[in-house]
């Protein structure tokens, strides 16, 4: 998520706040992995459900829903409010 985010920030989250789009979110994809990824646009997955189509800030680096698909909203985890270090500032 460079350069919204670095290794080792940490973030303050809400699991009870619905994403919209341009959220940073946390989710999990289907192989179980556990990413923070730009909430862009709310799809459908194959069966029909709603989901989120989740991108990284980087489009050259990392894995989001261009490789995986699109991720049930049951599936994002929480919504990023703020990083809290290095250097606290709302998201």
């Amino acid at each position: 998520m460079v350069p919204t985010l670095r290794p080792g920030d940490r973030l303050l989250v809400s699991y009870r706040r619905a994403p919209v789009a341009g959220d940073l979110v946390v989710a999990q994809f289907v192989d179980g992995t556990v990413a923070v990824k730009r909430a862009t646009e709310r799809r459908e997955t194959r069966t029909g459900e709603p989901g989120w189509w989740l991108l990284s800030d980087n489009l050259d680096d990392g894995v989001d829903s261009r490789h995986r698909g699109v991720v049930p909203a049951s599936e994002v985890i929480a919504v990023a409010i703020a990083r809290l270090w290095p250097r606290p500032r709302r998201i």
